[in-house]
């Protein structure tokens, strides 16, 4: 892979981590709401450690930079959030480093065994209320914008779209794994933490995408 495609992944990857800083209160308010609260603080305390030491993670290629940033992630970030979002970033880099550029189709990929690694770790299936029912049919998206030869600006907007809208359509869904899952039927009425987290981090991704580095 190209030095811009390790230098976009450090952006991306500073971006997730600074989003996650900076909504530590809404989403903690979000997880309080059926859960014990502590997601915003738990995933905050690790990304501020990313944001810390992202620049000194590897530059040779991007499943390098990746992995270092799921050790970080899984060493850092507090409760169940570190297993599954260190896993997630783990899964990423695994698949990255099977290509020679990071196209759409690899960054669907990339998504696509995030998604595998977080269901085998958190043994959840769509429809539980997680931020599965967030990152799946945002991936779909994402894979019918390639399809349709969309460009990464229209392919972005796409994914982030279908990630907003799938976040807040939790709120439909009764909570199944996690904290949450004690409450029942009361869960039913808010979306679910990760799952908004997820689309605002998108949604961040996709305002700084114009700063992104350049060939």
């Amino acid at each position: 892979m190209t030095s811009t495609d390790v230098a976009t992944t450090r952006f991306v990857v500073r971006s997730i981590a600074q989003t996650a800083v900076d909504n530590e209160k809404e989403f903690g308010d979000l997880d309080a709401v059926v859960g014990d609260g502590d997601f915003g603080f738990s995933l905050a305390r690790g990304f501020e450690k990313v944001l810390e030491e992202v620049d000194g993670y590897p530059g040779d290629s991007p499943a390098a930079l990746l992995q270092a940033a799921a050790m970080t992630i899984s060493s850092r970030v507090g409760g169940t959030s570190g297993p599954i979002w260190g896993t997630g970033f783990l899964r990423a880099a695994m698949t990255a480093r099977t290509s020679d550029a990071l196209s759409a189709e690899t960054v669907v990929a990339m998504l696509r065994a995030s998604a595998e690694g977080i269901m085998a770790r958190g043994k959840a299936q769509l429809g539980e209320k997680t931020l599965l029912d967030a990152l799946i049919p945002a991936t779909d998206e994402l894979e019918r914008a390639a399809a349709d030869g969309a460009d990464a600006d229209a392919a972005l907007q796409r994914f982030m779209t279908a990630m907003r809208t799938a976040a807040d359509a939790t709120s439909e869904l009764q909570a199944m794994r996690g904290r949450a899952s004690y409450s029942g039927a009361r869960s039913v009425g808010s979306p679910d933490a990760g799952a908004v987290a997820l689309a605002v981090i998108a949604e961040r991704l996709l305002d700084q995408w114009a700063d992104r580095p350049r060939p």
